[in-house]
Order: structure tokens, then C-alpha cells, then sequence
């Protein structure tokens, strides 16, 4: 896989993170109620760790993915790294939110286990291209 598809893999994976989380921004900030086939999204989705420092989780979501996708626009080693570092840090924040979902709220959201899963394939991407773009001479 070339560098470009590499990149053009992440940028669509981020795309998707994008649009899950735009879809919570937006079911938020309007009052929609979620599509939900797991009946715990909305518990989820209301319970107080839905906000960090007072900002939906969501929000920071979908502000994250498009950081990403934006570093996908640079070959750069710093954008590979940068990018890198958004989405692991994602991840990690994803798993501990998984631990709450079973451990505290006793609800699973199907929306943020899709946040989650895509978040794992773009770790999976974003690490093969700091590693690549950290073997380059």
C-alpha cells in the first residue's frame, strides 16, 4: 500500500468517525432521540459522562476526527505523528468510556461502540504510517 492510499484510508475512516459523531452532535443538540437497536444510547447519551470539562463528548469526537482527517493532507512526519497521537488518545479515552458503559451506567451505546470500532482500525493505520514515515530517510 503506497503512502497515498494510506493516507486516503485514514481520511475515510475519519470521515466515518466524523459522521457517527455528527449524528450525536446533532441528535444533542436538537433533542432527537437516537436510533438505538442496544435500548442504551439515550441512557448513555444523558448520563453525566457524556461531558468532559462541560463539553459533550461528541463534540470533542467529531472536532478530533477532523483533526485527523486534516493531517491526512500532509505526507509530513509531523502530520503522521500528530495524527497518531489524536487518535490513540482517542482510543484510550474510548476504551475507559466502554469500562463506564458496563461498569457505571449498565447501558451500551451502539453509536459510541461504532466511534470506538473505527477508532481502532484508524490506530491500526495511523501507526503504519508514523512507521512508515518514521523509516523515511
Amino acid at each position: 500500500m503506497t503512502d497515498r492510499t494510506l493516507r486516503g484510508t485514514i481520511a475515510v475512516l475519519a470521515l466515518a468517525g466524523a459522521a457517527v459523531a455528527a449524528y450525536l452532535v446533532y441528535a444533542r443538540y436538537t433533542g432527537t432521540r437516537l436510533a438505538c437497536t442496544t435500548g442504551g444510547c439515550e441512557t448513555v447519551q444523558h448520563s453525566k459522562y457524556a461531558k468532559a470539562a462541560g463539553i459533550p463528548v461528541a463534540v470533542l469526537g467529531l472536532a478530533a476526527y477532523i483533526a485527523v482527517f486534516a493531517t491526512t493532507l500532509s505526507a509530513r512526519l509531523e502530520a503522521a505523528a500528530i495524527g497518531a497521537a489524536i487518535v490513540l488518545a482517542g482510543l484510550a479515552f474510548g476504551v475507559y468510556l466502554i469500562v463506564i458503559q458496563v461498569a457505571v451506567i449498565d447501558a451500551i451505546c451502539q453509536w459510541c461502540l461504532a466511534s470506538d470500532g473505527i477508532l481502532a482500525l484508524l490506530a491500526i493505520a495511523a501507526a503504519e504510517r508514523l512507521r512508515r514515515a518514521a523509516a523515511k530517510p
